[in-house]
């Protein structure tokens, strides 16, 4: 059995391949084997991850980007859109409110909770109090936690590289993704041993070597250990952490 050792926690709950209903952990805790790899906690999205795939961070939603908010103290714990959004209570609960533009642009705030809302202003509530003071000239973006709501790796990006499902995982159930140290993943075309891998633009959650002659300019996942043909399960030195 892998020795999973937690970098924050002296315990870890919940085993390399177990699929859980329930989260043990918190959404995008970071562990270590004892050979090098390491593992980021996620919750699958609506559809089951596979193993040895590439995953991806919950897509972007673009009407919860550059939202206009209230005026905002430095000290405050909350910010209220004057923007309206659609949301279920707490779906960015963990995640993260990044501001955009204008005054306070450049900090970020971890969001604790919220309301539900229907085409409506929302108050979020922070875990870290505002560094500067915002205005209603400010504009705001929400963030779910990267590894809240993964998705099988899509070939059209709309969000980042989260890691390698190590299993497969129930819909919307909690498990590890692996995002360090030797790990299977997809081969989408030839791959040569020693060369990078960015994620396939043809075969979703598979990797690919730029050498294809693609003009997509993908970040890269790792770095070959073997060498290995489309549709195969190569071995790679995941860099994803």
């Amino acid at each position: 059995m892998t020795d999973l050792t937690g970098t924050g926690p002296a315990v870890v709950g919940q085993g390399l391949f177990v699929d859980s209903s329930t989260a043990v952990h918190n959404i995008g805790e970071l562990v270590h084997s004892n050979d090098g790899r390491a593992f980021r906690y996620c919750q699958a999205g609506a559809v089951a991850l596979a193993a040895g795939k590439l995953q991806q961070s919950s897509a972007q939603d673009t009407g919860d980007h550059n939202l206009a908010i209230a005026a905002a103290a430095a000290g405050a714990t909350q910010i209220v859109t004057t923007g309206t959004v659609t949301v279920t209570a707490n779906q960015y609960a963990g995640g993260f409110v990044g501001v955009a533009d204008d005054a306070g642009e450049g900090f970020y705030y971890k969001i604790s909770g919220h309301a539900a809302a229907a085409g409506a202003v929302v108050t979020l509530d922070l875990e870290d109090e505002i560094q500067v003071a915002l205005t209603t000239s400010t504009t705001i973006d929400l963030i779910k936690n990267p590894y809240a709501g993964v998705i099988i790796n899509p070939t059209t990006v709309s969000s980042a590289p989260a890691g390698v499902a190590v299993q497969a995982l129930t819909a919307a159930h909690f498990g590890w993704l692996q995002v360090s140290g030797p790990c299977s993943v997809l081969a989408d075309d030839t791959i040569g041993v020693g060369l990078d891998v960015v994620a396939s633009a043809t075969v979703a959650g598979a990797v690919e070597v730029t050498a294809d002659g693609a003009p997509e300019i993908m970040v890269v996942v790792g770095t070959a250990l073997v060498a290995a043909t489309s549709a195969e399960y190569a071995m790679v030195n995941l860099r994803l952490i």
